[in-house]
C-alpha cells in the first residue's frame, strides 16, 4: 500500500473551509494508502509565535480532527517536534542541497520580502519538509499549489543523495486530491475562508458557538438580484451558502435550491445557519470528550512511538552513508 503524508501547520483556528475541503476529503481516502497525518509545529517556528497559544492549538488541531470523524486506526498521527530524529534528518539533508534550491523556493522569496529581518529557519525550512516527507518514504503528499515546488525540492534532494550514496529514500510524488468543494468568505465571497483572515465575521471557525456562527450565515454578504440560484459568478454568496448547505447534509445543490427556491434570502440563511449551528454543535461534543479523555495521548503517543523508530533507522542508515559513525 502506497504512503500519503498531510502536515498540518497549527496557524489559526480550523475553520468549516477546512472541513469541507480537505477533511472530508482525508476521510474518504482512508484505507486507500497508508496515512501519516502531522502538527507541523516545529514549521509555525519561522515566524513570531505566541508559545501559550502554540501550544494550545497543536492539541485543538489534533483534537479536531478526529471530532470530525478522522479515524486514528487508519492514520498515523503524530507531532512534528516529538520526533527528535527529523531535525537530525534535516541536518544532513541541508548538507546535501544547493543554497540557489532553497533561496528559489517561492514562499521564502516572497516572506523574505516582507520582513528583512527573516530568521535562517525561513531559508531552511523547506529541506525540513523534505525530511517530514523523507524519513518515512513517503508516496505521496497532498499539496496546493504553493506548496507544490516544495515536495519536487524533496524529490530532487532525494535522488542526488541516492545517486552520491546509495539508494537511500523513495521518490515522493506531488498528490493531487479531487477538488474539494471551496468554501468562500462569508464577507467577501470572492476570497477563500481562511484560519488566518483578519476579519472574523467572514469566517466560521470549528470552535465558534453554534449561535455565533448562525449569526455570521444571517450576515453573510449575498445581493440584490432575490433569487435563490447557483451562480457563482454573478450570485458568490449566494452560491457560498450553497455549497455549505451542500456539502453538510450530503445533498446535492440542485436538490438544496430545490428545497429553498420560494423563500426569501433571510429565510434561507436561517436555514443553512441551522446546518452549520447542528454541525458545530455534534463536532464541538466529539471534541469536549476527546480533550477531557486519554484518546488524544494515547493516538499521540503511539505515533510518535512509531514515527521515531521510523525516523532513527532512516537516519542511522544516512549517517553510516555519510561516514559520521564512530
Amino acid at each position: 500500500m502506497k504512503k500519503i503524508l498531510t502536515g498540518l501547520k497549527p496557524t489559526g483556528d480550523l475553520t468549516l473551509g477546512n472541513y469541507i475541503g480537505s477533511i472530508k476529503q482525508m476521510k474518504e481516502l482512508e484505507g486507500k494508502y497508508e496515512s501519516f497525518l502531522f502538527v507541523a509545529d516545529l514549521h509555525a517556528l519561522t515566524v513570531p509565535n505566541d508559545p501559550a497559544l502554540l501550544h494550545e492549538r497543536i492539541r485543538k488541531f489534533i483534537g479536531m480532527y478526529l471530532a470530525c470523524g478522522i479515524d486514528p486506526t487508519k492514520h498515523t498521527i503524530y507531532i512534528q517536534s516529538e520526533n527528535n530524529y527529523i531535525p537530525a534528518i534535516s541536518w544532513l539533508l541541508e548538507c546535501s542541497t544547493y543554497y540557489g534550491e532553497a533561496s528559489r523556493m517561492i514562499q521564502f522569496k516572497e516572506k523574505s520580502k516582507e520582513n528583512a529581518n527573516f530568521t535562517v529557519g525561513l531559508l531552511t525550512y523547506p529541506i525540513l519538509m523534505s525530511a517530514d516527507i523523507l524519513f518515512c518514504d513517503a508516496d505521496l503528499v497532498p499539496v496546493g499549489i504553493d506548496q507544490k515546488q516544495h515536495v519536487e525540492l524533496a524529490r530532487d534532494v532525494a535522488d542526488r543523495f541516492n545517486k552520491k550514496y546509495g539508494d537511500t529514500f523513495n521518490l515522493p510524488d506531488v498528490f493531487i486530491p479531487e477538488k474539494g468543494a471551496k468554501i468562500y468568505d462569508l464577507q467577501d465571497p470572492t476570497k477563500k475562508m481562511s484560519k488566518t483572515e483578519e476579519n472574523p465575521k467572514g469566517v466560521i471557525s470549528l470552535f465558534d458557538e453554534p449561535e455565533v456562527a448562525k449569526s455570521k450565515i444571517m450576515k453573510a454578504t449575498t445581493d440584490s438580484l432575490a433569487t435563490i440560484k447557483y451562480d457563482p459568478e454573478n450570485q458568490p454568496g449566494i452560491s457560498n451558502l450553497l455549497t455549505i448547505a451542500s456539502s453538510l447534509t450530503g445533498k446535492t445543490i440542485e436538490e438544496v435550491v430545490s428545497d429553498n427556491a420560494l423563500k426569501g434570502y433571510g429565510e434561507f440563511k436561517s436555514y443553512v445557519g441551522d446546518i452549520v449551528a447542528n454541525f458545530l454543535k455534534d463536532i464541538q461534543t466529539k471534541y469536549n470528550d476527546i480533550l477531557n479523555s486519554d484518546i488524544l495521548n494515547k493516538v499521540l503517543d503511539d505515533g510518535a512511538s512509531k514515527t521515531n523508530k521510523l525516523a532513527k533507522e532512516k537516519y542511522e542508515l544516512m549517517r553510516e552513508k555519510m561516514g559520521v559513525i564512530r
